[in-house]
């Protein structure tokens, strides 16, 4: 009886595996009306042009974003670039979806309605009459829902951008900095948040966000603030900042702000705040400024141990961030601080030799400037910095340089590195690491 139990079973299994495959080998076809003309794909969000023809929101606004103003299918010109959202054909396809459920199809959601222009003023007026009021909780209230509708589309953050929102929150986080700081600081990281996801910043942006009691906000945020805090800070001064000298010796007159910007390079929250942190720096340092400013700014930036910190990264980071790293050691080897806490560092010459010809033209270009300026300036008649760079084979790696073409700015300062290298050449054998050269090509 037991065995006669296991039989049925055993059939019943055997019957219900051939029935999944049956099932798996059957092909749902899509009804032809349901698929966007474009993609040829499901539509999601069917919307309906002036021509008559539906097609999928994604790809119409793609297709109308790329400069067209016609029809794809009847090349039709088209009396409005606005298309209308065809309910009755979007609620038959989630009815399609629902039937065949079984065959593994999933119900398309009912999409969000994008923003209007109209909406997004309203919101901006209120926002504007509360922070005259100087109420902070209503601010963040209409700040919170122009966050979520943001993150909802690129659509809606484009609208945002389009009518001025950034330019109205850098005002609002203008007006709320002047105020009690940790009153307000909720609706001041708020601002921050949203201001961070709509950059690149217009002029009256950075205006407002370059305001004294602006930056002082973010420079508090910048050493206090938590995690995320800290991120948008610094994205937000990158943009403000840029390469506005009077900004840029602002920022650095208050307490704390260098040491903010070195704290995210010793303990990176992330790459693009590593990135953002040591681009802000360039800007500091490779100024054309001859002001006395500068070179205080580069004083306090070698002081904090910045040189050391950047050399070990430069020996295991992303290209990216080598390049950007070695933008900011060059700057400062424009002055004699940076130059001596380089000439006292045991990794200078090995690592910054070892970038040449090994990461991009860009990192090349900063290497080779580097050891130029270290070089040039050389004091010791030992050759000091120049020895070391011959022991780690910079003598042929700028032969190579040459050889396989580089820049006009550049080719002059290997030119005088291989002239200073040759007097103390006979004395030395060159280390080189072929690997350097693997994927080096002779330009066309």
């Amino acid at each position: 009886m037991i065995s006669s139990w296991r039989k049925k079973r055993a059939s019943r299994q055997a019957n219900k595996r051939d029935g999944l495959d049956d099932l798996s080998n059957f092909e749902i076809s899509i009804p032809s009306h349901f698929r966007c003309p474009i993609s040829l794909d499901l539509m999601k969000d069917p919307v309906t042009l002036s021509s008559g023809i539906t097609y999928d929101r994604c790809s119409i606004e793609t297709w109308i974003e790329a400069g067209n103003n016609t029809c794809p299918t009847t090349k039709q010109a088209l009396n409005t670039l606005e298309p209308t959202p065809n309910h009755a054909l979007r609620k038959m396809i989630q009815d399609w979806c629902v039937v065949n459920k079984s065959y593994g199809i999933e119900r398309i959601p009912t999409p969000r309605i994008p923003l209007s222009s109209h909406q997004v003023t309203e919101m901006l007026s209120r926002l504007v009459a509360a922070c005259r009021r100087e109420e902070a909780s209503a601010c963040g209230e209409v700040v919170g829902r122009i966050k979520r509708l943001a993150k909802e589309s690129e659509k809606n953050k484009r609208c945002f951008v389009a009518n001025g929102t950034v330019g109205v929150l850098a005002s609002v986080f203008e007006t709320f900095s002047k105020t009690n700081f940790d009153k307000n600081a909720l609706v001041l990281e708020e601002v921050l948040l949203v201001i961070s996801m709509m950059t690149p910043l217009d002029g009256e942006a950075k205006s407002f966000l370059g305001s004294n009691s602006s930056l002082n906000c973010m420079v508090r945020f910048l050493s206090g603030g938590d995690l995320s805090v800290r991120t948008n800070s610094v994205l937000v001064l990158k943009h403000v900042l840029s390469t506005d000298q009077k900004k840029m010796e602002e920022f650095a007159k208050i307490e704390g702000s260098l040491e903010g910007l070195v704290k995210l390079i010793e303990e990176p929250v992330s790459t693009t705040t590593t990135k953002a942190s040591l681009i802000i720096i360039y800007y500091m340092v490779s100024t054309s400024s001859s002001s006395r400013s500068v070179e205080k700014i580069v004083t306090r930036f070698t002081d904090m141990g910045l040189v050391e910190r950047l050399l070990e990264m430069l020996m295991d980071c992303e290209k990216s961030i080598c390049e950007k790293a070695l933008g900011v050691l060059d700057g400062l080897c424009l002055y004699k601080q940076g130059r001596e806490k380089a000439y006292a560092n045991a990794l200078t010459m090995p690592v910054l030799v070892k970038k040449i010809l090994r990461v991009s033209d860009l990192a090349t270009e900063f290497s080779v400037s580097i050891v130029w300026k270290l070089s040039k300036n050389e004091k010791r008649e030992d050759g000091g910095v120049i020895v070391e760079a011959l022991q780690v084979g910079a003598f042929q790696k700028l032969l190579l340089l040459l050889q396989f073409g580089c820049s006009d700015r550049i080719k002059g300062k290997a030119t005088d590195l291989l002239k200073m290298l040759n007097l103390h050449r006979e004395k030395l054998e060159e280390c080189i690491d072929s690997m350097d050269f693997k994927n080096l090509k002779r330009p066309s």
